[in-house]
């Protein structure tokens, strides 16, 4: 089924047939593995080894600290030989373990041993889903054992599967969906179990028919599973513009999708809940995509975690001496770089290089009042009149404009002929609310 598209948003540059035709590729662990103990949203995860010991693949190394956090275990067997801190793409240092890899792939017991999903209690499931670490893929990084655990759990209609992609340049959820799609099914079908009154919806963005075609034609005969196709438009893939897609329900920033009903999963989180309930391997690996104009062999790589951004670019071929900016994600929601000396995480998605930075060579000028930004925001905001607000340090107005509805998505900036970083000013602005009232 097909249902029409929000009317705001923007349609930039897709970027994807960089890679979109690499078949996903599994990439071997390096000498040396770091896992960050802050890969997730909540609290950070804390060590249960310490420098000395040795761990096997698979094996638990950092337990989840709090309600709202998550494990983190081993992708290698080997040694522990450091516990410290790590520099991170955000900026913000974090704890990690870093083990020696001793290249014996020595696995703890038990570890991918298949088990059946119908053999197993929904309190079972949950309490796999949580232990294995598995975190949204999508990008937010929320513990999935915990979304999947809402407090309304009979009045949850609708289990949605962000397989939107609608980051320019990004293939590896859609490299996920034409080359695993039976696993990502299986996937699907343990989630609706948890949730007695729930259909589910996989919702891909129609720039992808083959995709849609596998599905829909998986689709037929299950029961509470069926695809739509939604109109590539940025930001589709946005939570709350997808929930209002494929349901026609709205929600804001003081409400969870439960509130409306709703649960959404990543397309990779979904594969992940496949692979620990099925598999019995807890997340030590994800898919990415490497792309951009300034790699030499654009790919989708199955990386463990804990290997370095380097080492998965040199890997894949490696940049172009032409290269002169790196984006960790794509360039719409993407962080720039400041290298590649970075852990590959829970939450990374893709290393996007390019030759030519169009951002470095803009001149911003002043607003031009020509609405542009209004017509583009998906949120239905007024970005003109919040970064007159966020300038002036009148954080009072900006919150009544409505500036924390803000998704960060990037739109207005995009579409501004001033070149004004208006995301960054709203993102600024947020942060500084939120400390005001963390402080009162």
């Amino acid at each position: 089924m097909k249902k029409s598209s929000f009317k705001s948003g923007v349609h930039p540059f897709e970027g994807k047939a960089y890679s979109q035709d690499m078949k996903i590729t599994e990439l071997k662990p390096a000498e040396f593995m770091v896992f960050p103990m802050s890969q997730h949203i909540g609290a950070p995860a804390k060590p249960v080894v310490k420098v000395g010991d040795r761990v096997l693949k698979g094996m638990k190394i950092a337990e989840a600290a709090s309600f709202i956090s998550s494990p983190v275990y081993s992708s290698v067997s080997g040694m522990v030989k450091a516990i410290e801190e790590c520099p991170m793409i955000s900026g913000t240092p974090s704890l990690a373990i870093t083990v020696e890899n001793d290249f014996q792939d020595e696995c703890l017991p038990g570890f991918g041993e298949p088990r059946n999903p119908d053999e197993l209690s929904e309190e079972e499931i949950v309490k796999i889903i949580s232990d294995s670490g598995i975190v949204g893929l999508g990008g937010a990084g929320f513990p999935t054992g915990v979304k999947l655990s809402p407090k309304n759990k009979d009045s949850i209609d609708y289990i949605i599967v962000n397989a939107a992609e609608c980051e320019p340049y990004l293939t590896s959820d859609y490299r996920l969906l034409v080359e695993r799609a039976g696993n990502i099914l299986t996937g699907v079908s343990i989630v609706l179990r948890l949730f007695p009154n729930a259909k589910a919806v996989i919702a891909i963005e129609d720039n992808k028919p083959d995709a849609v075609k596998i599905f829909e034609e998986q689709c037929k005969g299950l029961d509470g599973i069926s695809t739509m196709s939604l109109k590539t438009r940025y930001p589709q893939g946005g939570e709350r513009r997808l929930i209002a897609s494929v349901t026609g329900r709205e929600i804001n920033s003081h409400m969870l999708p439960a509130d409306a009903g709703v649960v959404v999963i990543n397309t990779a989180t979904v594969y992940a809940v496949y692979n620990a309930v099925c598999n019995n391997i807890p997340l030590i690996k994800k898919v990415i995509t490497i792309t951009g104009d300034g790699v030499n062999t654009p790919c989708n790589v199955e990386a463990p975690l804990g290997v370095s951004f380097s080492y998965v670019m040199e890997s894949c071929g490696g940049l172009k001496d032409t290269t002169v900016k790196l984006i960790s994600g794509g360039p719409m929601m993407g962080m720039a770089m400041t290298g590649l000396d970075f852990p590959v995480i829970k939450t990374s998605s893709s290393v996007l290089a390019i030759t030519s930075d169009d951002v470095e060579k803009m001149k911003t000028t002043a607003c031009i009042h020509c609405g542009r930004c209004v017509g583009a925001c998906p949120e239905k905001l007024v970005p003109q009149l919040m970064a007159a607000a966020a300038k002036a340090e009148d954080y009072e107005r900006f919150e009544t404009l409505n500036g924390m509805e803000c998704i960060e998505c990037g739109c207005c900036t995009y579409v501004c002929p001033a070149k004004r970083p208006l995301t960054q000013t709203f993102k600024l602005a947020k942060a500084a609310v939120r400390e005001t009232k963390n402080a009162k």
